[in-house]
């Protein structure tokens, strides 16, 4: 009998020391690799040989293709429960013909930027706005220019982030600042999507924007990287936060060390990228910003910009990278500081 009862109480030990073991190694769980290991390979690729496919014909601003584009952002937003921001009617932020045309120049059909919504447990009126353009060139010479690099790759990238950011919310564990999905529209007519938001209307205060992380063209590798093409250039990160500079690089050193370029980070670089997507129209009102790139290639611009051609593992490290950082950025206990800020004199 006593024998029996030692051997029941050292089971009973052994029970609770593997419970506290479990229960300690749960606590130590880096949440932040726990949600990046749902972003995949395998998941964008889904995505984006359905968005970069013919059927979506170049996703040309206003026209048949980019209304089923944003279609399919609609509903993969409404399928994950990740809800519209108030004041905007199912998902889409209309943009009128008539604005379009006088600010592109050349006549425009009615648009809309497609916006989805995490709210912060903690600091819901801070505001991190992931962006990522939703339109390409559309049908030129009865030839598709089906922009699977530029723009579908950070296209596919906001998604499976957005789901990533989802899978902790439903686990109790969401960010404590609040995070806008903003796929924006006239990209290549002029960063006109992006503007309207900042511009005209902004979904919520500029001043309640922490940053912008803009992300335009990551699946594919350019000359540069032949040889080493672990990397992705970064443009704008210490422009106007000296803090947001040192956040990206310590996330990297932690998760992923990728090589992080900033050639085109020059303030004298001839290609003048720092002006030419959509994070400059927030970086134009002293928001911080970063640009994840990467590069050009033979196929962009041109109707060879397809989704075979993507590197779907690079895409999956730099997807992962963003989210990374937007994961620190939205639950630091204090608000990155634009330390750069240009002071804007009024005018008399």
């Amino acid at each position: 009998m006593k024998k029996t009862l030692n051997i029941a109480l050292a089971l009973s030990f052994m029970a609770c020391s593997s419970y506290k073991s479990t229960s300690i190694q749960n606590l130590n769980t880096d949440l932040a690799q726990t949600y990046a290991a749902s972003i995949t390979a395998k998941d964008l690729g889904k995505h984006l040989f359905i968005y970069a496919s013919d059927q979506f014909e170049g996703r040309d601003t206003g026209e048949p293709g980019q209304k089923k584009a944003v279609q399919y952002l609609r509903n993969f937003y409404s399928s994950q429960d990740i809800i519209s921001p108030t004041g905007v009617a199912d998902y889409f932020q209309k943009i009128p013909a008539e604005w379009l045309t006088k600010q592109g120049k050349v006549e425009l059909k009615a648009s809309e930027n497609v916006v989805a919504f995490i709210k912060g447990r903690e600091k819901p009126n801070e505001i991190i706005v992931i962006s990522a353009h939703l339109d390409h060139e559309g049908v030129k010479n009865g030839k598709i220019y089906n922009g699977a690099d530029d723009d579908g790759s950070g296209t596919v990238a906001m998604l499976e982030i957005a789901q990533a950011f989802k899978k902790a919310v439903n686990a109790g564990k969401g960010p404590k600042r609040s995070i806008l999905f903003l796929h924006v529209t006239a990209e290549e007519k002029g960063l006109l999507g992006s503007k309207y938001y900042t511009d005209i209307e902004p979904l919520f205060p500029l001043k309640n924007t922490v940053c912008n992380l803009n992300i335009d063209m990551i699946g594919r590798i350019d000359e540069r990287h032949k040889t080493d093409p672990n990397y992705v250039y970064l443009i704008g990160s210490d422009k106007l936060s000296s803090e947001l500079h040192n956040i990206s690089e310590a996330v990297n050193k932690k998760y992923m060390n990728i090589n992080l370029d900033y050639k085109y980070n020059d303030k004298n670089d001839p290609n003048r990228f720092y002006y030419r997507s959509d994070h400059y129209n927030f970086a134009k009102n002293n928001i911080p910003v970063i640009f994840y790139f990467n590069g050009t290639h033979k196929d962009y611009h041109q109707p060879t910009d397809t989704p075979d051609k993507i590197n779907y593992s690079l895409l999956e490290n730099r997807t992962r990278l963003i989210f990374y950082t937007a994961w620190k950025i939205a639950n630091m206990d204090k608000r990155i500081i634009a330390d750069k800020a240009i002071i804007k004199k009024e005018r008399k």
